[in-house]
């Protein structure tokens, strides 16, 4: 039984798509993601291999060499990728959600600039929101953009940035007006412009197959057309990104946490205890049915939200919170109880099985952490008694 088909039923387009991407992430991600977070490397070169394939323009339209695919798509894509490496399949999750933004806010000349080299992965892409005083609470961030004359200049810095260093290309979200989000614009900021710089790469519990750096911003001056959409966009932008961006960290999840339950499966058949098989007591058996309950309701919750994403459903927002809390929660519990079944043996990072661990704990925070995703239900909850 194919765990990613148990609650949805594919096209033969979606199952050739999910092939291929398991193919890829079995062939060029999970033989090298221990060794790559133990190494803190960033497979470049992989990426690239990735974009081979489409996957580095996932949504983005086909005149500008992306994909063309729906949210539909890209939770089957993130889910297999995830299967292989969370790590990488989370940066690319970021990287599609920046190359969204441009591709569905931007004008022709940015689209035509910018998009052809993220969509080959020749340059890759960060999202640069949060704040070191502004993170939950992104409304309040203080980067500023002033403008000046055909200029804006930009100064201000970005924390727990992805990819920063490698990227070249960086979404940023500056306040150009005053107090609260319709303040905020969305720039395009390239990494060879004068007065950007990064922090070191920040020591982290897992994700280490990517950097996750500060980005600094110091009277960074670009041209005016690099102002993404309208001033005062870019909070709009911003979380319309994220409503995708969930549900791909809301699939990685899912990926990591089916490979953790595969990984249990093979394990329990293979270890015998008191003269049996792990796999053939019932005690172990029911939890790996639990285990797989929980990632089947959480697979049908993320392809529900993708779905209301698609068509444009007012109550998307609030399906993308739900999906990504949902998901993500279940996911880092099902890696963790497959840990457990490891006994010892799942705390040797040679197993893979800690490291699984410790990618998908983050989902749980980024993206929006988890409390902030049931405030936006909770919003949506009570907006109608208001």
């Amino acid at each position: 039984m194919s765990a990613m088909t148990t609650t949805t039923s594919l096209t033969e387009d979606q199952q050739a798509l999910v092939e291929t991407t398991l193919d890829f992430a079995e062939d060029h991600l999970a033989p090298h993601a221990v060794r790559w977070d133990q190494d803190k490397h960033f497979p470049l070169d992989v990426l690239r291999k990735a974009a081979g394939l489409g996957l580095g323009g996932v949504y983005v339209r086909e005149d500008a060499g992306g994909s063309g695919l729906s949210r539909a798509d890209g939770v089957l894509v993130f889910e297999a990728l995830a299967s292989g490496c969370p790590s990488i399949a989370g940066y690319l999750s970021i990287h599609n959600m920046v190359a969204w933004m441009i591709d569905t806010y931007g004008d022709q000349d940015q689209r035509a600039r910018w998009l052809p080299r993220l969509c080959a992965m020749e340059d890759l892409g960060s999202y640069c929101l949060t704040e070191p005083g502004a993170g939950s609470d992104a409304g309040a961030l203080r980067t500023g953009a002033v403008r000046d004359g055909d200029h804006y200049v930009l100064t201000g810095v970005k924390q727990f940035i992805s990819g920063a260093g490698a990227a070249q290309v960086y979404v940023v979200m500056a306040r150009t007006d005053g107090a609260g989000a319709q303040g905020i614009s969305a720039f395009l900021v390239d990494r060879d412009d004068p007065g950007l710089s990064f922090g070191p790469n920040e020591k982290k519990m897992g994700w280490n197959a990517q950097p996750t750096r500060q980005v600094i911003l110091d009277a960074v001056r670009i041209p005016a057309d690099r102002l993404l959409g309208r001033p005062g966009d870019g909070f709009r932008i911003a979380m319309n990104g994220l409503n995708g961006g969930r549900l791909g960290i809301a699939a990685c999840s899912l990926g990591g946490a089916r490979s953790a339950l595969d990984r249990s499966l093979a394990h329990l058949a293979d270890r015998e205890a008191f003269g049996a098989r792990l796999l053939d007591a019932q005690a172990l058996q029911f939890r790996l049915a639990d285990m797989a309950t929980e990632l089947a309701a959480a697979r049908a919750l993320v392809h529900q939200a993708a779905q209301a994403l698609d068509r444009a459903d007012p109550g998307a927002p609030q399906l993308c919170a739900m999906a990504k809390r949902f998901a993500t929660d279940t996911g880092y519990a099902v890696a963790d109880r497959a840990l457990q079944l490891h006994g010892g043996y799942g705390y040797l990072n040679e197993y893979g099985i800690e490291k699984i661990v410790r990618d998908l704990r983050v989902h749980q925070i980024l993206e929006g952490t988890n409390e902030i995703m049931r405030v936006i239900v909770a919003r949506g909850l009570t907006e109608a008694l208001r």
